[in-house]
């Protein structure tokens, strides 16, 4: 019971964050537990949809297989599009990478159905495994496409390249990315892409451009980029 309040308390503290609310919320929620978790869930969640995410999320963090179980049945008893679609995202999501990526490709046999979703997370799940030539295979699938520009897929295909040598090609995919008051960790990327290859101007002048942008960010926003920031003014430093 105690740890399952404390799985409630902190959910309460991220969905407050997520959210914005006020700091009382924050106060109320963590010194109070039980009674500021229950009215925080009641006066700023409580309906039938974030109820079941709430008990869902829960349930993740106690059991994270219990999901994946369930719809590992659902495949077995209708194995349909949908049903492998949410079991990929399930082993996904429970970084079991080598299943989710069994379970995309399986949905490509289904010709009816658009293949981008599926092409998407398979090229995530390759570049978590490391497997740039699978990133790259599965881009050529998708790039023309117009989902595909300023992505992370983008992004993780740009660094493939990179990885493999072929550097013209990466700065084409990578450069997508650099966009202004937004994409902090992928502009630190291509920051260090250039100090890597020896563009320590470029480089330098990018991270000026994100330091000078995170003096003007939102308080949310500062904590949500922190570490990014920080290492920004870290490399800064020390060309």
């Amino acid at each position: 019971m105690y740890y399952l309040l404390i799985v409630v308390q902190v959910y309460c503290l991220y969905h407050a964050y997520k959210n914005n609310k006020p700091f009382y919320w924050y106060f109320l929620i963590f010194f109070v537990p039980a009674i500021g978790s229950l009215i925080y869930i009641v006066t700023q969640m409580f309906n039938k949809s974030d109820a079941e995410k709430i008990q869902e999320d829960i349930t993740s963090v106690i059991n994270p297989t219990k999901k994946i179980k369930e719809l590992e049945k659902k495949v077995q008893l209708v194995d349909t599009y949908t049903n492998r679609i949410e079991l990929a995202d399930a082993y996904f999501k429970n970084n079991d990478i080598t299943n989710a990526i069994i379970h995309y490709k399986k949905t490509l046999e289904d010709t009816i159905q658009d293949d981008l979703y599926a092409r998407q997370n398979l090229i995530l799940c390759y570049f978590q495994l490391k497997d740039y030539e699978g990133v790259i295979e599965q881009t050529e699938f998708i790039k023309e496409k117009a989902e595909f520009k300023g992505s992370k897929q983008q992004f993780c295909y740009g660094l493939a390249l990179n990885e493999l040598g072929k550097i013209n090609e990466a700065e084409v995919q990578l450069k997508q990315i650099d966009r202004p008051y937004s994409n902090y960790a992928e502009r630190l990327a291509l920051a260090k892409f250039y100090i890597e290859n020896d563009r320590i101007t470029e480089g330098k002048e990018l991270l000026e451009e994100i330091s000078t942008e995170s003096k003007r960010l939102t308080k949310p926003n500062k904590k949500r980029y922190g570490s990014t920031i920080v290492e920004v003014e870290r490399m800064l430093s020390a060309l």
